[in-house]
């Protein structure tokens, strides 16, 4: 038992936080729960905790911290709230691993503080490196710590460049489904409500992420996150677009080739992929892909007409400085609306793109930049919903 990684799961109540708890109960010699994270989600995470009995459980919303500690007070389980014991209890000397599954720029402090303590990351807070990626790059450089990607996409790109020399890395090919969206006509977009986009078509995925995909800005901070990781430009960084949700993404090389990396999608394989690392796979008795199953793979390229949040996020990307930091904002503050039925559509573009134009840029921006930036684009994205 003494070779059993304690896991911290920020997010245990969203789509990653659940599966990941799955991989645990899967592998209950290898892994244990020690710390579970929620925003608002008090019942799902009161019943997770009486079920995997963690070291210590955080609500972040103070506000419901009474109800969380006195349905956990007849247990040892530790009850936290607020985000400041989110990012010192990551430091825990007993914590091996922080899977960082919360929604949006809620995970930026909390990975900070991971990597300030050393501590292996499991990455599936993609907006943390959208926000912050030229500071966290920074931080990782003088820390012991490592950052695995638990997206299917980069977790892909990790594979496909195993054993390879960065220098013969020509470009990375980005896949992605297309969303709900990607064989409507252009001008129907406008009348397309909530529920219309939340019907992806091969994807389990928490609302904020769907409606993200039905925009395909899902897929911007994907090629964002990638540039980071791996340290490519963006313009080496191609999006195609593949219904069938098969092949995650690929790797070109100078000589022409390309690799690629295939799997069923369901986000168990990569977050296994990711708590198994840096030197095992962990073996499953999970359905697996039959390549006869899908002999008929298509591609195709992305309509950035269509799309134009692609368009924003290229821009963002290759701006660099805070101008990502601006897009997630605004783009939080849009897709809530859109998801209460405030704003159409098309209304999200106009959110952010205005919110872009709005903001003040900042080249080199320090941590507390960051924090203002966030605060500013997220006051004037709401200002201009009515």
């Amino acid at each position: 038992m003494e070779n059993i990684r304690n896991i911290a799961i920020l997010g245990s109540t969203g789509s990653i936080g659940r599966q990941t708890l799955d991989i645990i109960a899967e592998y209950p010699e290898k892994f244990k729960a020690w710390m579970l994270v929620a925003n608002n989600s008090t019942d799902l995470l009161i019943e997770q905790a009486l079920k995997v009995l963690p070291h210590a459980v955080v609500i972040a919303n103070e506000t419901l911290y009474d109800k969380v500690k006195n349905a956990l007070a007849h247990t040892s389980i530790k009850v936290y709230t607020g985000s400041k014991a989110i990012a010192e209890l990551v430091t825990d000397p007993e914590v091996d691993t922080v899977v960082t599954a919360m929604v949006g720029y809620s995970g930026l402090e909390s990975t900070i503080a991971a990597i300030g303590a050393g501590k292996k990351i499991a990455l599936a807070n993609k907006e943390t490196l959208v926000v912050a990626g030229e500071l966290i790059t920074r931080l990782l450089q003088g820390s012991a710590s490592v950052l695995y990607p638990v997206d299917s996409e980069h977790g892909a790109f990790y594979q496909c460049l195993v054993g390879e020399r960065r220098e013969d890395v020509e470009k990375l090919i980005l896949t992605a489904s297309g969303g709900p969206f990607r064989t409507t006509p252009i001008d129907k977009l406008a009348h397309m409500t909530a529920a219309d986009a939340l019907k992806h078509p091969n994807w389990s995925m928490g609302a904020k992420i769907t409606i993200d995909s039905a925009t395909m800005m899902n897929k911007g901070f994907e090629m964002i996150e990638a540039k980071w990781l791996f340290d490519v430009d963006p313009e080496d960084i191609e999006i195609v677009v593949h219904p069938q949700s098969i092949v995650h993404s690929m790797v070109q090389f100078k000589d022409g080739s390309i690799k690629a990396q295939l799997g069923l999608p369901d986000m168990h394989l990569p977050i296994r992929y990711a708590l198994g690392l840096p030197n095992e796979r962990l073996e499953t008795t999970d359905r697996k892909m039959t390549v006869s199953d899908y002999a008929n793979l298509t591609f195709e390229k992305p309509d950035f007409e269509k799309f134009p949040l692609l368009t924003l996020a290229y821009d963002a990307a290759r701006r660099a400085g805070n101008a990502p930091c601006v897009l997630n904002a605004a783009n939080e503050i849009a897709v809530a609306a859109f998801l209460k039925g405030k704003i159409g559509f098309n209304d999200i573009y106009n959110t952010i793109s205005k919110t872009m134009a709005w903001a003040q840029f900042i080249a080199s921006p320090t941590y507390e930049d960051y924090v203002l930036t966030n605060q500013a684009a997220r006051y004037y994205a709401t200002s201009l919903i009515k």
